[in-house]
């Protein structure tokens, strides 16, 4: 039988989509190379961090203080530079940084009003 075995993209509407890709690259680094986004390989994953696939209940608070009906993490080597990076360039944070056994996450609003959550993995241990 034919399955699933990753994700492939993560697409989104966007009001300006060059601006907004060129805050996410002058920001986070993102290898944006317009108009075709950027590309992440594997082997640019940290071990230990992995894509997650997972519906919400549509009532769910955990996208607030945005609009939208979806969310994208993006994993990051510096969670607190990357917070510190995307408050100079204009963001606004959401909630504090929460710690857990397989990482640390902290969440601000880009510019076009997107919840993001930050995810600096924990190398998984042997």
């Amino acid at each position: 039988m034919a399955k699933v075995i990753g994700v492939g993209g993560v697409f989104f509407k966007a009001k300006d989509p060059d601006s907004l890709g060129a805050w996410y690259k002058e920001w986070l680094g993102v290898p944006v190379e317009p108009p075709y986004g950027a590309s992440f390989h594997p082997e640019q994953v940290p071990e230990g961090g992995l894509t997650v696939w997972a519906p919400f209940k549509a009532d769910t608070t955990y996208f607030n203080p945005a609009h939208r009906e979806f969310m994208f993490n993006l994993i990051v080597d510096d969670l607190d530079g990357a917070l510190a990076l995307v408050v100079e360039g204009g963001a606004t944070l959401v909630g504090d940084v929460e710690d857990y056994d397989y990482g640390r996450f902290g969440w601000f609003m880009d510019p076009e009003g997107h919840k993001v959550e930050l995810w600096e993995p924990r190398p998984v241990e042997t």
